[in-house]
């Protein structure tokens, strides 16, 4: 079984990672693009071919179902994100949504009919990469996208949102889609994005929960002043309380340790001359963690103590929270049930968070969803050196064929 999947996977993923094929490497695959279209009606033949019923909805997310028999609207699906980041890899997303489909082949072949309904789906968008919004597919699906909120926008060349969909043979909903109700479970397969199960040595991970995030810009406004004849104690550096903040709150975070994470990813300092005191710095806080209630209270001892060294260093603070994403935990039957599997079938797996967001995260508060990792080598991805060794690859499927086998095949 799992040379069968090595072999369709030799065979399928280098004929989709072809749309969008960057000439520098990787894969380049952006809403709505040329690129984007050709890789969903390409796939879309490749359903048709094995025997799916496919159709797209109305903003570009692709189906292809195959029918249950005693329970045909309770749906199983299972598929992922089929647009990249620029110049990613070859995996993230799109993986999922080819894992689907050879899993779901497979199935068809072996067992015929299910009883319920399974579908692979291929999400219009997940990454955010060309238009400001992201997990436009999912949240489409779930009845929870506003229209009013992509109606104006416009991508880096100046695009509108609606053009390009247009463009495409889609249209903008007058009013947010009705969620749908038939489906009874979301499985979604993708590649880990961090190290944990190569180190390991580990070929599946069962995700427990998604993590929620919490996102700063925060902004220091201090004095700029000559570098040379303003003394060290008569300064309102804002480079210093920066530094200050910086080494207290990840101090603070790695006492606490896993799951949380604290990431100070951009900085940016006025006026940027060597020889002048900064008067203002501008940077960025990411936070993340799976228990609300830890991040939330970890967010609420970074601000304070933000605030006290501000105060203590003669430095004006602002600090706008622009992301406040809850955690998002996995339904606890499926994980059990996918951990079972893992037991019954001898693999080497763990129960793990993700700390990346996913589609999985759209569906988790609304659909029982669960998430399968497989390793990524060397932890890399959003990247053309972004990859992961055939036997996980085939592994990976496998699994989340035995799962959608359990779901669609027994009462």
């Amino acid at each position: 079984m799992v040379d069968y999947f090595r072999r369709a996977i030799e065979e399928n993923l280098p004929w989709l990672s072809s749309f969008g094929a960057d000439p520098t490497g990787g894969l380049t695959r952006l809403l709505y693009s040329a690129e984007w279209l050709a890789a969903q009606q390409a796939l879309k033949q490749r359903m048709d071919q094995s025997g799916l019923e496919t159709r797209f909805d109305q903003v570009g997310n692709l189906y292809g179902r195959l029918e249950g028999s005693r329970f045909p609207q309770q749906v199983i699906l299972s598929g992922s994100h089929i647009d990249s980041v620029v110049n990613g890899g070859n995996l993230d997303g799109q993986f999922g949504v080819l894992a689907a489909w050879l899993a779901i082949s497979w199935l068809k072949q072996t067992y015929g009919q299910p009883l319920r309904s399974l579908e692979v789906v291929a999400m219009a968008e997940e990454e955010g990469s060309r238009f400001p919004y992201a997990c436009w597919g999912s949240k489409n699906i779930v009845g929870i996208a506003n229209p009013a909120d992509v109606a104006t926008i416009r991508d880096a060349q100046g695009v509108r949102f609606v053009d390009a969909m247009k463009v495409c043979g889609f249209s903008l909903p007058v009013v947010p889609l009705a969620p749908r109700e038939d489906i009874k479970a979301f499985v979604e397969l993708h590649i880990e994005q961090g190290k944990v199960l190569e180190t390991n040595q580990q070929s599946i991970g069962v995700v427990e929960a998604i993590v929620g995030q919490r996102r700063y810009t925060v902004t220091l406004n201090g004095e700029s002043n000559h570098a040379g004849t303003t003394p060290m104690n008569y300064r309102h550096d804002t480079i210093y309380a920066f530094s200050r903040i910086c080494c207290e709150s990840t101090a603070k975070a790695k006492n606490l340790g896993d799951p949380l994470v604290l990431t100070f990813g951009k900085v940016e300092a006025y006026p940027g001359i060597v020889n002048v005191v900064a008067g203002k710095t501008i940077f960025t806080i990411d936070c993340r963690h799976t228990n609300a209630a830890e991040l939330h209270a970890f967010s609420e001892v970074l601000e304070a103590d933000m605030r006290r060294i501000c105060e203590e260093l003669g430095v004006d603070i602002t600090i706008d929270l622009w992301m406040d994403e809850a955690p998002a935990p996995m339904d606890k039957r499926l994980v059990k049930q996918l951990i079972s599997l893992c037991e019954k079938q001898g693999l080497s797996f763990r129960r793990m968070p993700s700390g990346a967001g996913h589609d999985a995260q759209i569906f988790a508060p609304h659909v029982p969803t669960c998430m399968i990792f497989i390793p990524s080598i060397k932890g890399i991805s959003h990247n053309p050196a972004e990859s992961t060794h055939p036997e996980d690859l085939a592994q990976g499927v496998r699994t989340l064929a035995l799962m959608l086998h359990q779901l669609a095949w027994t009462e």
